[in-house]
């Protein structure tokens, strides 16, 4: 039958009015935090939202069915504002049909590290505060004070930060910025106390402008906030410390970036890369809810400060958009213990051997200098719970094996103890540490530098460690759940997670051949590279920069290659923001590389040498003046990668060796190695990927 056109028409019309989605269905309105990389991982009550979707100047926002659109204001195609209000746990934000769930923790934390650690000592009563003002003591045991806002000035007399007064000064500097804009140099400090670990930072801003705000930048910032992480690791625990990894930077903050840091991301005052982690997100989010969202974040930091780069990088992507790192090392659980314990061990051993020469030693250990074994094995010690405990951390409260057997134990594994779990047979956290099958002073053997009398005297005498770190004659044998957690959890450095995405700059001065050795050994960057290579296919997005151990101005903004690195890492960051074609993460880093950026030295006398660095010595300009000399599990058959924990064994074959064993001989090793030795070339025990990003515990 025919419908009249009319009829036809009126159904047509009433079928396209069933069939219009509505303007503010779920498909037009999406609500997005802007100031953490993740809904459940949001702190203090605040957050930044951005929502961006049709009709947003009439669009109503809920938090927990409480209206909160005042809050936001229209940017450009968005709107941005922060919530407040958030209760811990759950809430729900709505707009439209648009839902999303946030998870909030407390401004005290935890956030991602477990429980926190007690005993916890204070140390807000003695920091001291750009404006030369102490915070005071706190007012709870979270380390608690009031936030506070300085402004100061940079002055034109001595380029001192001095306060600034009611009418601006004579000797009031000017600045321009990295884009182009001069400004007064009038800094805006705040100071306060996030997951119980003082944190500041520092950003230009004239106040006659008023207070920044998520809408209203600071100023005079470029729009990039540089984040420093702190060194050390030994009396890294039970304290909230009283610095940080430093803010005041005239160039830095001349030139518009913003710098932060907290006393929890120096590693001397905590040795926990996952309350590192904790503490920058959480430090880093309040800085993005207080003067907006920065085009990227740059992680700075020099030896432990290295160790949170890359540890929060990889596991933790979305907080640090670049590197520019120093004295590196992958991190501080293997690529730096696997190291000083075998120094330890090594060290312990000579300390009694007869007949060995210097070099001798230094050839058994792999090191550049013989010094560097008892200089490692100093810092070895950070295995011992009784041996670096924190000057703040009362006697009464410390460990003793006899008098307090519950006392705070003072070692890197007790302190990580929300990541290791406790050994239920000793009390104390288990530990992946492990040099069972290992043999001491191989390559030594065979290049024939030691004579086979002293590689197995070495093999059969070197032992390992008990629980107090005390010498034992067996070796030390890892704990399997914590070899597995390592693993799962990026606690050893993948370089498959974030940083595959993330562009590395590893400047390092040259100190392997300090005449008393030096912890601070260039292979270490060498098995960061080769990690990358592993798990990514090539390490093109990390630039190796080497100069002499004296070179003026080091790991600063006083040293030209640093400013110089820093403007190029700048430039890369922003052309791979501006590249919305295909790939992965990585492929993106290496389209957009610029091409100026690339390895190279410096040699003693400050010639800059262009060529690709590479592990070994004396096979290019670069790695002849400045060697990478192996460590003690290279030596014995290890790759440089330095990320197996646990060897798979295998048995004793006499190809591997270049010298004639007697009879006699050969029956000492088998005895010394009676389930076999590493076989290097096999996956360690329970090596596997990690279980994905962001880890809690």
């Amino acid at each position: 039958m025919k419908r009249p056109a009319a009829l036809v028409a009126l159904l047509t019309a009433m079928f396209a009015a069933v069939l219009v989605t509505p303007a503010k269905a779920a498909s037009d309105v999406r609500i997005e935090v802007l100031s953490t990389p993740r809904a459940d991982m949001v702190s203090d009550g605040n957050v930044l939202l951005g929502i961006t979707g049709r009709h947003l100047d009439d669009l109503k926002v809920r938090l927990n069915g409480k209206d909160v659109s005042s809050a936001f204001s229209r940017q450009q195609d968005r709107l941005i504002g922060v919530v407040q209000g958030l209760t811990d746990g759950s809430n729900t934000v709505t707009a439209a049909s648009s839902r999303l769930v946030i998870t909030n923790h407390p401004r005290s934390g935890p956030l991602l590290a477990g429980p926190h650690e007690t005993p916890y000592v204070c140390g807000t009563a003695d920091f001291v505060t750009l404006a030369k003002v102490k915070l005071g003591p706190p007012s709870d045991a979270n380390c608690t004070v009031p936030t506070r806002v300085d402004y100061l000035y940079r002055s034109t007399a001595d380029r001192s930060l001095k306060v600034l007064p009611a009418t601006k000064p004579a000797d009031l500097a000017t600045t321009t910025t990295s884009d182009g804009r001069t400004v007064p140099y009038i800094v805006r400090v705040e100071t306060g106390v996030i997951n119980r670990s003082i944190y500041e930072y520092a950003v230009l801003n004239d106040p006659a402008g008023g207070e920044p705000s998520v809408v209203k930048a600071p100023s005079g910032w470029n729009g990039r906030l540089v984040y420093t992480f702190g060194g050390g690791c030994p009396g890294g625990w039970y304290q909230q410390g009283s610095e940080t990894g430093g803010i005041n930077d005239d160039v830095l903050l001349g030139q518009g970036y913003a710098v932060a840091s907290s006393s929890l991301n120096v590693f001397g005052i905590n040795c926990n890369g996952v309350l590192a982690a904790e503490t920058m997100s959480m430090t880093r989010e309040h800085i993005l809810e207080t003067i907006g969202v920065p085009k990227q974040t740059i992680g700075w930091g020099c030896s432990g400060g290295s160790y949170q780069v890359f540890q929060i990088a990889d596991d933790y992507p979305g907080l640090l958009d670049g590197i520019l790192a120093s004295c590196v090392f992958p991190e501080v659980g293997f690529a730096t213990l696997h190291t000083i314990t075998d120094a330890l061990l090594l060290d312990h051993y000579f300390t009694s051997a007869t007949g060995w020469t210097d070099e001798q030693k230094r050839a058994a250990a792999g090191f550049g200098k013989v010094g560097t074994i008892a200089n490692l094995a100093a810092a070895g010690r950070r295995i011992d719970p009784r041996v670096y405990c924190p000057a703040q951390l009362p006697v009464e409260d410390r460990y003793d094996p006899v008098k307090n057997p519950n006392g705070a134990r003072c070692d890197v594994y007790d302190h990580q103890v929300n990541i290791w779990g406790t050994d239920p047979a000793t009390g104390a956290a288990r530990r992946p540490l492990d040099n069972v099958g290992i043999q001491y002073g191989l390559d030594a053997l065979n290049a024939g530098k030691i004579s086979v009398t002293q590689f197995l005297d070495l093999n059969k005498a070197v032992g390992g460690f008990d629980t107090d770190a005390n010498f034992v004659p067996a070796r030390t044998v890892a704990d399997p759940r914590a070899i597995s957690t390592a693993y799962r959890t990026g606690q050893l450095i993948n370089g498959g997670g974030g940083l595959a995405g993330t562009p590395i700059i590893d400047y390092r001065q040259y100190w392997d051949e300090q005449p008393n050795g030096d912890i601070h050994l260039i292979f270490h960057s060498f098995s960061l590279r080769e990690r990358l290579r592993k798990a990514n296919g090539d390490a093109g997005n990390q630039i190796m920069l080497v100069q002499a151990g004296d070179a003026p101005g080091g790991f600063s903004t006083a040293n030209p290659v640093l400013t110089d690195a820093l403007a190029s890492l700048d430039r890369w960051m922003d052309a791979v923001d501006a590249d919305h074609g295909p790939g992965t993460p990585h492929a993106k880093l290496m389209r957009n590389k610029p091409g100026a950026l690339t390895d190279a030295c410096w040699s003693p006398t400050n010639q800059k040498i262009v060529e690709t660095q590479v592990d070994g010595i004396g096979t290019t300009r670069c790695n002849t003046f400045y060697p990478a000399w192996p460590a003690p599990r290279q030596v014995a058959g290890a790759s440089v990668a330095n990320d197996i924990i646990k060897c798979r064994l295998q048995p004793l074959s006499k190809s591997d060796y270049k010298v004639k064993l007697t009879p006699v001989q050969w029956k000492a090793l088998r005895q010394t190695f009676p389930n076999g030795v590493c076989n290097w070339s096999a996956p360690g025990v329970g090596q596997q990927p990690p279980a994905g990003s962001w880890p809690t515990f």
